[in-house]
């Protein structure tokens, strides 16, 4: 059995705040920590993900950012909606980042299926930020989640007990490599029991037409960044693709040994990647 490392323990005892928000007639959830009159930073979950993917990544910034990471309408602990699209999801983004006490334009961190909706709101909110940084999101059709997902589950599956189902957390896309403490610790928050039994938090049929990242990059009102996983879903010729439609302008930082999903696998290595940035962004502020 793998040990629990201290970093991981200190981190998950700092207990975010919960609470809701209404927008457009669906209750999103949030989790906050950190100090409101510090600068914002937003964590946006992937696809079938929900907001405790961040719980060992947001207290490293807690002490400098007020944090918020919100669940997607559809995801975690927010209500389902009869249909999804990014915009409706930027919207919930900016609106989770004011009820959670960010006054100012934050910065959004946005994985996978969440660096399209971070991208969104680049790109059409990007008044209304400080920046973005997109982690690992292809320039597919659609985003990776919801291609596998379209194809292999379209109703709820139920489990008999919480034990069974933890042990059935996989994510999409596969990855093989994820520290065990981390993985107990996400599975065990997206699920919940019904009358049924226990089944995962994720509306199984969060589907709908999507505007490709490939149109979105390029129309970006804000300043950015792209972090690559190295063994992710972005072979080096796209991102070669992805800083032509950036302009070249835009740092690209791969995340050395690191699966598309780092908060899993390589933690620390996405922190650092992030305090980098996020540092370099503050001294060019000050310039």
């Amino acid at each position: 059995m793998t040990e629990t490392p201290r970093w991981f323990a200190e981190a998950v005892a700092q207990r975010p705040t919960h609470a809701d928000v209404e927008v457009e007639g669906a209750r999103v959830h949030y989790r906050a920590w950190g100090d409101p009159a510090d600068r914002g930073l937003v964590l946006v979950h992937g696809g079938a993900a929900q907001s405790g993917w961040w719980d060992h990544v947001a207290p490293f910034f807690s002490a400098t950012h007020r944090v918020v990471a919100l669940d997607l309408s559809g995801h975690g602990d927010s209500d389902h909606r009869p249909a999804y699209d990014l915009e409706q999801w930027a919207r919930e983004v900016l609106a989770a980042a004011r009820a959670g006490g960010i006054a100012g334009a934050p910065l959004v961190v946005g994985h996978s299926m969440g660096g399209w909706v971070t991208t969104t709101v680049g790109a059409h909110h990007g008044a209304e930020v400080d920046g973005i940084v997109i982690i690992d999101s292809p320039l597919n059709e659609q985003p990776p989640e919801e291609e596998r997902l379209r194809r292999t589950q379209r109703e709820a599956r139920y489990y008999p007990d919480r034990e069974t189902i933890v042990g059935r957390f996989r994510t999409t896309p596969a990855q093989e490599t994820m520290l065990p403490y981390v993985r107990r610790h996400i599975a065990e928050q997206s699920v919940r029991e019904t009358p049924q039994g226990w089944t995962w938090k994720f509306d199984p049929t969060m589907f709908a037409e999507r505007v490709l990242l490939r149109q979105l990059l390029p129309e970006l009102k804000c300043r950015a960044g792209f972090l690559r996983s190295e063994f992710g879903l972005i072979p080096p010729t796209m991102a070669g693709e992805i800083d032509a439609l950036l302009g070249h302008r835009v740092p690209l930082i791969d995340l050395p040994a690191t699966g598309h999903h780092p908060m899993l696998d390589e933690p620390l290595a996405l922190v650092t990647a992030l305090r980098a940035l996020l540092g370099q962004w503050a001294v060019d502020d000050l310039l």
